[in-house]
This record gives structure tokens, C-alpha cells and sequence, in this order.
């Protein structure tokens, strides 16, 4: 069994300074509904896919919580299989959400919850400048200059932005954005979905000291569509091109001053190796360029966390408490602007001084995936089984909606936690065939150890997902799920993107008063300075 420990223990653990991960093992619409502050998601569905990656060390401190039913048998199943791979100093949360909200403490709604709180936070100390919808509709109405760029992700920009703006996610600023303003008077909007990227995106570059008026355009493209103006779909607007080599000086400058500002080192490659190689504390490496650069070199062993989103959604990349974090890029331009907020956000962060080109060994993480596999299932394996076994178990363990979309005739949807109850619920004897359908293989994988260990013996995955029941040309069906089982999707969040306004208003009313529901000691992980006066008023 491992250590249980009670809600006030958990809270003197996240104020005694060490290092520590606290872990959410339920699924990401659970965790939407209400977790301890500094909890990181960690789905008991994807426990193993993601544990390297957000808590490399055998020897951290870890905390595991679930809702507190069942008597935490989510959050000890996850304790147990962290023990099989070697983590040794792992504890649960006894009681889970239920005992830390009997204790007093707050349980905070959405996701993202630190760097939401923070961008609202530095909003308020930094004094970032913004405008409104209307306003900026009525700057647009009167033949004003100004050039709005959406910070977001490329994907989001596509899907939905502003009309007019130019997709430049916020890790990209420093680098794209002056070669797009050459005229040091025209104003600067950032926007994303909502609030804080648009916070973000504009005070790093007042933070830069760029000349021009910086504005975040307040409640991003949800602000827009509450104004009444319509939204613009399908853009293809990209700031990709690459600076001249004068306007990479100056961006250069720019951002080695703002290392300075905030005593931030440039690891050199011993140094960063010898942060790599201490096994007494956790450190990242990441790369935080975009995804195409990262995919065609990189420093073997580093991990991808595009800047922009890294700030956005630190708690989906780091995964401990009191680690270290070295970002590098490969231009000196665009690491020491991440490597700035990582600070702010209370990381011990730095730079990597030669970029890509360091002479990095990164050490090797111990596997965590089970070793064997199941038996794969192409779409003629597929036919022949079923035509073997007609009432074969079909399980969808896909995400929620994709299922509604459209699925297997007769599978029924599940997730990890919860497979085992569903078999019993359908009559599944251990000796019966049941076929498990994953986008990723190694959700199936996992899923599917717990059932062999369960006793269940002809186990199989379909070799691509549901791509392998359409090949076999099987019939499909779609319909909606009862929305109590859908606990991997979060309502809340998604629902504002679908035209309804009313979760659109819910949304930012709960974006706006996160602040206000912060308890001194997490506030205090933050260390947001004093403001920069922009050089231009807006």
C-alpha cells in the first residue's frame, strides 16, 4: 500500500519548498470540474504515456489524488503502477477532491489553472494596456493603422480568429513580429480565444521594449463574437517569414536584456550538463521553436513545448514542482522571452547559450510502457475474428466525441478506469474475445495490461484505430452518450467555442475571478515585477 496522507499534509508538502508533482489521475473533464490549485492532469487513461515526460525521476516526490469515491481505487491502481516502474517515494491523497474541499481548501474549476491565474495577475501589476471589441471595431470603422496578430496556435487560428488578423503564436513574437511593424508608430494588437494569451502575447512585447503601442484586445475572439461582429474561419495568415539579419540583431539585443533584467542564466553545455546529469532534482530540456522546425533537428532527448503554448498550459509540460527548466532555440531570440516567463511563473529556468548546436547527452528515461503488447488486428484479422466470433466484445476507447461521430456497430464506448465495470456490466466473460479500438496504440496497450491482469484472456487492438474497422468495410453507427460518462470531455471549456454564449460569458467570468479565489500561499509561487512603462502610449 502506498503512504496516505491527508489534505493538511498535502498543503504543508506545496509550501515546504522541495520539489513535488501532484497528480490528478482522474480524466480531463473531472479535472475541469474542480482540482487543488497547483494539480497537474495526469488521467489514470494515459498514466504511463505521459509519466516520463512529466515526472522523469524514480526518486520525486509524488502526490496522487482522485474524486475520493471507491475509496481512491483510481488514484492506488495509479500508485501501484508508478511503484512497478520504480518510482518509490509516492503518496496518495486520501479522501481525494472530497477531502481537500472538507478541509477549507478551494477546488479550482477549468484547466490551465496557474498560467490562467498568472495572466490575469499580470495583467493587473503589469498594468497591460487593452482595448475592447468596440473599440477596435471602431478604430477599423475610422481607417486607423494597426496590425492584430492572434498569439495563439496556428490550428486555433484557422478554426476561428478576428477578421484581418495575422496568426503569430506568442513564442514567435520576438522573432516575426518586428520585421512586420517597421513603422515604430502603428499600433500592436494581440488577441487569442479569451484573456490570457492576448495578455501575455502584448506584455512581452512591451516587455522587449518594441516602440510601438501595445494593446491585448480584452476577451479575445469570445469578447468579438459577445460585441455582435462575426468571426472569420479557414484563415491561412501566417507571419512565417524569416528576419533580416539586421532586424535579428536588434531582436537579439532585445531579448538579451531581458535576461538581464531578470538574473537568468545562459547555460553553457557543461553547465546544462551538469543539470541534466544530477539525479537530486528534476530538469527539463525543451525545444521551443514550432513543430515543423523541432521535427527536422533538434538536441536527441529534448522534449517539444512550443513557447507560447508552454506559458499558456505550463501544467500539461512540467510536472514538478521546484524542477529546473532549460529552453533553447536555435535563433537567441525566442528562448530568453520563455525562459523569462517560466521565471515569473516561479520555475528556476534558463537559457541554453548555444541553442540547437550544444553537445547534449540527454539521459535515458526508463521505459514505462508495458513490454508486450497485444495482438494486433489488421482489418482482414478483423473480418476473420469476427466472422469467427460474431458477439466479440467491441470496446471504443477513443475520446468521447469522436465516438458520437461515429463508431463500430455494437462497440461500446469506455475509458481506462472505468473498462473493467463495463465489461462486468455487459456480461463479459474472461474467456470471451474483446477487441480494443485506440487512436493511439498505447492507449490500448494500457488499457488492455489491466484487463489481462484482470484475467481476461484473448485481448486485442486494432492495428489503426477505427481507420481499421472502416479498411474491413464493417458497418458503423453514431449517437450521443449519456453526458455523465463522459468524463474525458470538459463541457465547460468546449462549450464556448460552439456558438453559445452564455458559456462564452460563464467562461471568462471564471477566467476573470481566478485571482480572487487564489489563497496567499498560491499566489506567492508567482514572481511578477514591477511594470515597464511602454515608450509610446496607446
Amino acid at each position: 500500500m502506498p503512504h496516505i496522507i491527508d489534505a493538511a499534509t498535502l498543503r504543508a508538502w506545496l509550501n515546504d519548498g522541495q520539489s513535488l508533482a501532484l497528480f490528478d489521475v482522474r480524466e480531463h473533464g473531472e479535472h475541469g470540474e474542480g482540482h487543488p490549485f497547483l494539480a497537474v492532469p495526469l488521467p489514470y487513461s494515459r498514466l504511463e504515456l505521459e509519466l516520463n515526460r512529466l515526472a522523469p525521476r524514480r526518486a520525486e516526490r509524488i502526490v496522487l489524488f482522485d474524486a475520493g469515491d471507491d475509496g481512491d481505487a483510481v488514484a492506488l491502481r495509479a500508485a501501484h503502477h508508478l511503484a512497478t516502474l520504480g518510482y518509490c517515494k509516492v503518496s496518495v491523497l486520501g479522501g481525494g477532491v472530497r477531502a481537500w474541499a472538507a478541509a477549507g481548501y478551494t477546488l479550482f474549476k477549468g484547466v490551465n489553472v496557474p498560467s490562467k491565474t498568472f495572466g490575469e495577475l499580470v495583467e493587473q501589476l503589469q498594468h497591460t494596456p487593452h482595448l475592447s471589441a468596440v473599440d477596435l471595431a471602431a478604430r477599423r470603422a475610422a481607417g486607423e493603422p494597426f496590425v492584430l496578430i492572434d498569439g495563439r496556435t496556428v490550428e486555433e487560428h484557422r478554426k476561428m480568429t478576428i477578421p484581418g488578423a495575422l496568426s503569430c503564436p506568442n513564442g514567435e513574437l520576438a522573432l516575426r513580429l518586428p520585421a512586420l511593424v517597421p513603422n515604430p508608430n502603428t499600433p500592436v494588437v494581440v488577441h487569442c480565444a479569451g484573456r490570457t494569451r492576448s495578455i501575455i502575447g502584448a506584455q512581452t512585447l512591451i516587455d522587449l521594449g518594441l516602440p510601438n503601442p501595445v494593446l491585448a484586445l480584452e476577451n479575445g475572439t469570445q469578447g468579438w463574437y459577445l460585441a455582435g461582429y462575426a468571426l472569420e474561419h479557414g484563415s491561412q495568415r501566417t507571419a512565417a517569414q524569416a528576419p533580416s539579419a539586421h532586424t535579428l540583431a536588434v531582436a537579439r539585443e532585445r531579448s538579451a536584456r531581458l535576461l538581464e533584467r531578470f538574473g537568468l542564466p545562459a547555460l553553457s553545455a557543461s553547465q546544462a550538463q551538469r543539470w541534466l546529469d544530477d539525479n537530486t532534482r528534476t530538469t527539463y530540456l525543451f525545444d521551443i521553436r514550432g513543430a515543423e522546425e523541432f521535427a527536422n533537428c533538434t538536441i536527441d532527448g529534448a522534449l517539444h513545448a512550443p513557447g507560447g503554448q508552454l506559458v499558456q498550459a505550463t501544467d500539461r509540460y512540467i510536472g514538478v514542482r521546484g524542477s529546473r527548466v532549460i529552453v533553447f532555440d536555435d535563433d537567441g531570440v525566442r528562448a530568453p522571452v520563455v525562459a523569462s516567463w517560466l521565471h515569473q511563473l516561479g520555475f528556476k529556468s534558463a537559457v541554453l547559450a548555444d541553442g540547437i548546436h550544444a553537445a547534449l547527452k540527454v539521459p535515458a528515461r526508463p521505459a514505462s510502457l508495458p513490454a508486450h503488447g497485444l495482438p494486433v488486428l489488421d482489418a482482414s484479422l478483423l473480418r476473420a475474428l469476427l466472422s469467427e466470433n460474431p458477439s466479440a466484445t467491441r470496446i471504443d476507447l477513443r475520446e468521447s466525441a469522436e465516438y458520437e461521430h461515429g463508431h463500430a456497430r455494437g462497440a461500446a464506448w469506455s475509458i481506462r478506469p472505468r473498462l473493467l465495470a463495463r465489461l462486468e456490466a455487459l456480461g463479459v466473460a474472461r474467456d470471451q474475445p474483446v477487441v480494443l479500438i485506440a487512436n493511439e496504440p498505447e492507449v490500448a496497450i494500457v488499457a488492455g495490461k489491466d484487463l489481462l491482469d484482470a484475467g481476461y484472456r484473448h485481448v486485442y487492438r486494432t492495428d489503426n484505430g477505427h481507420r481499421t474497422w472502416q479498411a474491413a468495410g464493417l458497418p458503423e453507427d453514431t449517437g450521443p452518450l449519456p453526458r455523465e460518462e463522459r468524463i474525458d470531455y470538459l463541457f465547460f471549456v468546449h462549450d464556448r467555442h460552439e456558438g453559445n454564449a452564455d458559456a462564452a460569458r460563464a467562461y471568462l467570468a471564471w477566467e476573470t475571478g481566478l485571482i480572487a479565489q487564489c489563497a496567499p500561499d498560491e499566489l506567492a509561487v508567482f514572481r511578477i515585477p514591477a511594470p515597464v512603462t511602454q515608450a509610446k502610449a496607446a
